[in-house]
């Protein structure tokens, strides 16, 4: 893609307009062509009548469209893929589905999103299920040897993060995934910062369950994610969140089984008018080259945004090697990372604040303009010098 292809694409995205835009691991914005989608669908479930008996068919067939567009993109089938409203609600299906016994423990990384650490901490208050912690901050050179020292003989599942929302580092999944399944152990993988941005195929990867949503590298609409789901976990994970989406009924409207596939784990209502949306941005990506060349853009920029802050007095990058991510984030001598993000805002430029490590991340991706970059760099080096 030229410079000048570049940015009439990037131009394309509404949001993209009047700042530069460097959140796309918090919030990726719209496309104009998903925008309309959106809209469109809204329109059509308005005019027809939103409970009419002729728009559920098109209701079903846009879900069923969606679960295969997902289910390309993550190198699956459809029926492994149960729609959720996010990545929070795809590790509860998981982490509530196992038939948990007191003293059985799970293992995380302390680098995981706080609202995952918190449904295992809930775990361990009611079941009794003992919650054990790997370091993967400070910088850990070795994933997998640091994971197997924590494994315990009552070790049941390990959580964590595929892409590391902090550092941007991306983990050797399979090798974990492999480490685990010879002891017996499932793997549930958080799958927020890599999908959309990594070329995937969940079953050779070999995890067990794997939670992504589809409003942040897919830049489609908040409140649409996705679970993935093993075909031979299918059978074994107990459905917790209960509703008429993930069951068969009788004539009389009682339930008469669990449907077949990953969608007995869907519960009720969605807000349809976002599902062409989402569907319609995966389409607006792939029409911007391969997965592989999107990842490979995405890396070359991170690389040149990361090479730039080397040796920037005051600052100090998470990532001790160029990320395997579009997420760059680093520290700052001085702490003062919420007045940084503030006034870069005001710059309108737009970068988000990490608690954990304490930090500052900025996101690229692959029609990110080069351009962006030299001047959030800029407009840093000027910051630090007035902030000592």
């Amino acid at each position: 893609m030229n410079l000048e292809t570049l940015r009439t694409y990037h131009d394309t995205y509404p949001a993209l307009l009047n700042k530069i835009y460097l959140n796309y691991g918090g919030q990726g914005p719209l496309h104009q062509d998903t925008w309309q989608a959106i809209i469109q669908s809204d329109r059509h479930i308005q005019e027809e009548g939103p409970f009419a008996n002729r728009v559920f068919p098109w209701l079903s067939q846009q879900l069923q469209t969606l679960r295969q567009e997902l289910a390309q993109l993550l190198g699956t089938s459809a029926e492994t893929i149960a729609l959720t409203d996010s990545v929070t609600t795809g590790c509860n299906i998981v982490l509530w589905g196992i038939n948990w016994q007191a003293g059985d423990r799970l293992l995380i990384s302390n680098c995981e999103h706080p609202g995952v650490v918190a449904i295992t901490e809930q775990l361990a208050r009611r079941l009794g299920v003992v919650v054990d912690r790997v370091a993967f901050w400070p910088w850990c050179d070795d994933e997998v040897a640091a994971i197997e020292a924590q494994l315990h003989p009552r070790t049941r599942l390990v959580v964590l993060s595929h892409l590391l929302w902090n550092t941007g580092k991306l983990l050797p999944l399979e090798k974990i995934v492999d480490l685990c399944h010879r002891r017996g152990i499932q793997v549930l993988a958080d799958g927020a910062q890599s999908v959309g941005m990594v070329p995937l195929n969940l079953p050779a990867l070999g995890v067990d369950y794997y939670a992504f949503t589809g409003h942040k590298w897919c830049c489609g609409p908040a409140g649409l994610g996705g679970l993935y789901i093993r075909r031979d976990r299918l059978a074994t994970l107990e459905p917790t969140f209960i509703g008429w989406r993930g069951i068969h009924q009788t004539r009389d409207a009682q339930p008469a089984g669990w449907k077949e596939d990953a969608s007995r784990f869907e519960v009720a209502t969605t807000a349809f008018s976002l599902v062409p949306g989402l569907t319609t941005a995966l389409r607006v990506h792939d029409q911007w080259g391969t997965a592989q060349a999107r990842y490979e853009r995405i890396c070359e920029l991170s690389h040149y945004l990361w090479q730039q802050l080397q040796g920037m007095v005051g600052l100090t990058c998470l990532s001790l090697v160029p990320p395997p991510s579009g997420l760059v984030a680093f520290q700052l001598a001085n702490g003062q990372h919420r007045q940084l993000v503030q006034d870069l805002e005001a710059e309108n430029i737009l970068v988000r604040e990490l608690l954990y490590p304490a930090s500052v991340r900025a996101c690229v991706h692959y029609f990110t303009l080069p351009q962006e970059c030299d001047r959030f760099v800029a407009t840093l080096k000027h910051w630090l010098q007035n902030h000592p």
